[in-house]
């Protein structure tokens, strides 16, 4: 049986003690919502579902945020990207909630409120994150959590991107010729030639800046990739422009 205790005018402190399980301890503001609570913990002692909740209660989202950071997102190749998200969603008020109390209506707020700041897709990638990190917590470190990204609408992705640097019209300059005027402007001195190996091979940024010579055959005019994006290597041909 479960014991309460008053705590001031209208708190009440909930306690489930049984043998084989650790003590569960709880406050709330009425005793019936007390007593209910003692009801369902006690059902799933009975039952063979019981996962401690303490843990839950006690840990805020920015905790495990910083945990998931070491244990996870440092293995990974796109390590840099995700690193970033996770700060930033460590600098929104959700991450000093206690994860126990995230709900979906806590998602859908923050989905709507990031959506004016950033696109769907990178908002996309940051829920990504979140929803991650609750079934790590879940499966890999025994916090009894759901997860309250599954509760919610994504936002749609981004449409795909199909344009184009245009040709020179009307006398004007192309936009080629634009954007190397640009970069020859910049203090880089890296971005120009970075720029222009882009346009030959349409490689993504983090290929480009990845690179290192021993990938590199000139005589062959060819780029060895090891690790892309989808896990695998891949062999890009250079111009005779590169």
């Amino acid at each position: 049986m479960g014991t309460f205790r008053k705590r001031g005018s209208n708190r009440w402190q909930a306690q489930v003690r049984r043998k084989g399980y650790p003590d569960q301890t709880k406050t709330f503001s009425t005793r019936a919502a007390a007593a209910q609570w003692v009801r369902s913990i006690e059902y799933e002692m009975d039952q063979g579902l019981f996962m401690s909740r303490n843990e839950a209660d006690t840990t805020t989202v920015a905790e495990l945020l910083n945990r998931y950071l070491l244990e996870y997102t440092s293995q990974k190749r796109g390590a840099g990207p995700e690193a970033c998200r996770i700060c930033a969603l460590l600098r929104h008020p959700l991450a000093k909630r206690f994860i126990a109390t995230i709900r979906g209506v806590d998602i859908a707020r923050y989905r709507d409120e990031r959506l004016k700041e950033v696109t769907p897709g990178s908002l996309r990638r940051e829920l990504t994150i979140l929803s991650q990190l609750f079934e790590v917590s879940r499966k890999e470190w025994g916090i009894y959590v759901h997860n309250p990204v599954r509760e919610i609408k994504l936002p749609a992705e981004n449409s795909a991107r199909n344009r184009r640097l245009q040709d020179a019209q009307d006398g004007a300059d192309s936009e080629e010729t634009k954007l190397f005027v640009a970069c020859r402007r910049s203090r880089n001195a890296y971005l120009l030639p970075i720029v222009r190996l882009a346009l030959e091979t349409a490689m993504r940024q983090s290929e480009l800046v990845g690179l290192h010579w021993q990938h590199i055959d000139l005589k062959r005019r060819t780029i060895f990739l090891p690790h892309t994006k989808n896990g695998d290597s891949r062999t890009v041909p250079l111009s005779t422009d590169c």
